[in-house]
C-alpha cells in the first residue's frame, strides 16, 4: 500500500535575477497518514520551499507530490496551512475569522447552523469559546495562534501543514501551545508536517524527524525516527536519557556535520 503523502524525487528551481538558483533537489520522503513529521535545518535549507511543494503554493520543477496516491496540483482544502504570522483579518472576530475558513470549504454543502456548529466545535478543540466574539486586537499572540490552528482544523483537512507556528511566541507561550497540539492530534489523528528550528520541539512532537541539508541544492540528509512512547510529558522527559539522546542526535547532525565551515568559525 502506498505512502499516504508521497515525494518522489522532488526538486525547486527558482529563477533570479542573477540566474537559477538551485533550492531542493532530489527530495525523496513518504508519510504515513497519522503520522507527525518535523523538518529541521539551517536557515535557508528549503524547509519552508517544502511545505509550500505539499501545500500546492508551488509547482516542483522536478519530481512528484502524491496525497492520497493524487498528484498534488495547486493548494486544495484537504491541505491546511498554519503559518509563523497567523494571518487573521482584523475586522473580524474570532468565531468570523474560522467561520470564513468552514463557510470557503462547507458552503452550499450544509446549512448556516451546521456551519456555525462546525466553527464552535474547532474553537472548543483549540480552548477558545470563550474568546469567539473578540477581534484579533483584543487577544494575545498565543491565542491568535490558536485561532490559527482551529481556522485549519475547522476544514477538517486529511494533512495539517505548519510552517514554525510558534517560532515568534515566547518560551512559556510556545511550551503550552505544543502541549495543546499534542492533544489536538492525539484527538483529531492528524497527519502534520511542520517546519522548526526548535530541536526540543521537533523531538517533542514528532514521529520522526527529517533533517535537512544546507543549501542551494539542499535535499534530506538524514531521518531520524522518534521512538518515545504517547501521551508524551514534557517534565518526564526533561529526565529521560533517550529523549536527550535523540536530541544529541539532531543537534550533532545541525552543528557538527551540516555546519558550512564560514558558520563554524
Amino acid at each position: 500500500m502506498p505512502s499516504y503523502v508521497q515525494i518522489e524525487n522532488a526538486g525547486m528551481v527558482f529563477s533570479t535575477r542573477k540566474g537559477k538558483f538551485t533550492a531542493l533537489t532530489g527530495i525523496n520522503l513518504n508519510v504515513e497518514q497519522g503520522e507527525f513529521i518535523a523538518l529541521i535545518g539551517h536557515s535557508g535549507c528549503g524547509k519552508s520551499t517544502l511545505l509550500n511543494l505539499v501545500a500546492g503554493l508551488l509547482d516542483a520543477s522536478d519530481g512528484v507530490l502524491l496525497l492520497a496516491n493524487k498528484e498534488i496540483k495547486g493548494p486544495g482544502p484537504e491541505r491546511s496551512v498554519v503559518f509563523q504570522n497567523h494571518s487573521l483579518l482584523p475586522w473580524l472576530t474570532t468565531f468570523d475569522n474560522v467561520h470564513l475558513a468552514v463557510e470557503k470549504v462547507f458552503g452550499g454543502r450544509e446549512s448556516k447552523a451546521q456551519l456555525k456548529a462546525r466553527t464552535r466545535a474547532a474553537l472548543d478543540l483549540v480552548g477558545l469559546a470563550h474568546a469567539a466574539a473578540r477581534l484579533p486586537g483584543e487577544i494575545s499572540g498565543g491565542m491568535k495562534q490558536r485561532v490559527g490552528i482551529a481556522r485549519a482544523l475547522a476544514m477538517e483537512p486529511k494533512v495539517l501543514l505548519m510552517d514554525e507556528p510558534f517560532g515568534a511566541l515566547d518560551a512559556l507561550t510556545r511550551a503550552h501551545l505544543q502541549d495543546e497540539l499534542m492533544k489536538i492530534v492525539a484527538a483529531t489523528k492528524s497527519t502534520v508536517i511542520m517546519v522548526t528550528h526548535d530541536v526540543d520541539e521537533a523531538v517533542l512532537l514528532s514521529d520522526r524527524i527529517v533533517m535537512m541539508t544546507n543549501g542551494p541544492a539542499a535535499t534530506i540528509g538524514e531521518i531520524l525516527s522518534v521512538d518515545l512512547p504517547r501521551p508524551r510529558d514534557r517534565l518526564a522527559l526533561a529526565h529521560d536519557p533517550h529523549y536527550h539522546g535523540l536530541r544529541s542526535r539532531v543537534l550533532e547532525f545541525l552543528y557538527s556535520r551540516q555546519m558550512r565551515p564560514q558558520e563554524a568559525a
